[in-house]
């Protein structure tokens, strides 16, 4: 048994260590806080230049489409020059009244309830193959896939214009005996066009994710009995959900920024009004000219966008996991 001043010469050597322990750590962050402060500099400076980009093409662009919104363009007479007045709501009371303007979102939101499960089905069909041991070539399908989105979006749809016209088409018969510009068919036309060009890049997300899982999963199925179906179906698919999520919302925000293909093929289609898309409508509204207008169609259809992208996140993030 210790005695009692063993025990408080014991006591106090701890208490002595506790408080040089505190102390060493006191110093070492105050040096971290001057590192800190010191580098402040460095880190203003390294990020500075994505700072004014991001200002100059994404905050100013959108903060003076906003400030158009308000504004209204006032006439005193014949005669006399244009101008600019604070109209309050005036601009988005003519959007919510605009018919023109939903029903180019509700026919974009048509569109995408039919194009997206096809697209991403097919994308995820062929990054499971390509991660599957009995396909060979890997590398060439897997460019051969990509190739498409390479190629620019106005280009795919002179293209594809191209082979839906019966005059043109590589395919004649086909062409003739369907119409896929006419006004029935064109909206479907527009998806397939999408399809072949962003099926590439949405396969290369999932693919990258497949590729990230750790082999011993697939190694313990196998043990297990599993098939390279099962495998897929109970393995893989699950813990690529998130990638899949992602696909799914960008390609929402995607459809709804809808223009390239719909205002080429409306040169041969005249399924195609000025107004078929949303974006179309902004930019047949800006060449009236009334930027003001537009600029409230553009920040509605942002708003818009940015809610039924969330709400589709939610929504199935909520039934995947």
């Amino acid at each position: 048994m210790l005695s009692p001043s063993v025990t408080s010469r014991s006591g106090a050597g701890d208490g002595e260590k506790t408080m040089t322990e505190a102390a060493t750590q006191s110093a070492s962050l105050d040096g971290l806080r001057r590192d800190t402060i010191r580098h402040k500099g460095a880190i203003v400076g390294f990020l500075a230049p994505f700072l004014i980009l991001f200002a100059a093409t994404y905050l100013v662009p959108v903060g003076y489409a906003v400030y158009q919104s308000f504004q209204k363009v006032v006439r005193v007479d014949l005669y006399s020059p244009p101008t600019s007045r604070f109209g309050g709501l005036e601009q988005y009371e003519r959007v919510l009244e605009s018919s023109e303007f939903w029903q180019s979102i509700l026919r974009v939101l048509e569109l995408a309830a039919v194009q997206m499960p096809i697209m991403l089905g097919l994308a995820l069909l062929f990054a499971l193959l390509l991660d599957s041991p009995v396909v060979k070539g890997k590398t060439f399908f897997r460019l051969a896939y990509f190739v498409p989105f390479a190629v620019p979006g106005v280009v795919a749809a002179i293209m594809w214009a191209f082979m839906y016209a019966p005059s043109l088409s590589p395919l004649p018969v086909l062409a003739r005996n369907i119409d896929f510009l006419g006004s029935s068919t064109v909206l479907w036309s527009i998806g397939n066009v999408l399809t072949w060009t962003y099926t590439g890049v949405n396969m290369l997300i999932m693919y990258s994710a497949l590729k990230a899982i750790p082999p011993d999963l697939y190694d313990a199925a196998k043990l297990d009995g599993a098939g390279q179906i099962r495998i897929a179906w109970s393995v893989k698919i699950p813990l690529i959900m998130p990638a899949l999520i992602m696909t799914m919302v960008f390609s929402v925000i995607g459809l709804m920024q809808l223009f390239n293909e719909p205002m080429v093929l409306r040169s041969v289609s005249r399924g195609v009004s000025s107004t078929f898309a949303p974006n179309m409508l902004v930019y047949a509204t800006s060449n009236v000219p009334n930027y003001n207008l537009a600029a409230a169609f553009s920040v509605v259809l942002a708003l818009a966008t940015g809610a039924l992208s969330f709400g589709f996140l939610k929504v199935v993030q909520r039934r995947a996991f």
